[in-house]
């Protein structure tokens, strides 16, 4: 039987090298984007209570 497998080049094989601290100018923990996103949600909800 034939070999049906793909070979898929690897890339750069390693020689790429990212910066492990991304620098910029918000600096945002998760829990901060959480509370926001449930902020918003609140004041949505709120504005079709009183404009419903």
């Amino acid at each position: 039987m034939a070999d049906s497998s793909v070979n898929i080049p690897s890339g750069f094989g390693g020689l790429m090298r990212f910066k492990e601290e991304y620098s910029s100018i918000f600096n945002l923990k998760p829990t901060h984007v959480i509370a926001f996103i449930i902020l918003i949600v609140i004041f949505r909800i709120s504005l079709s209570i009183i404009f419903g």
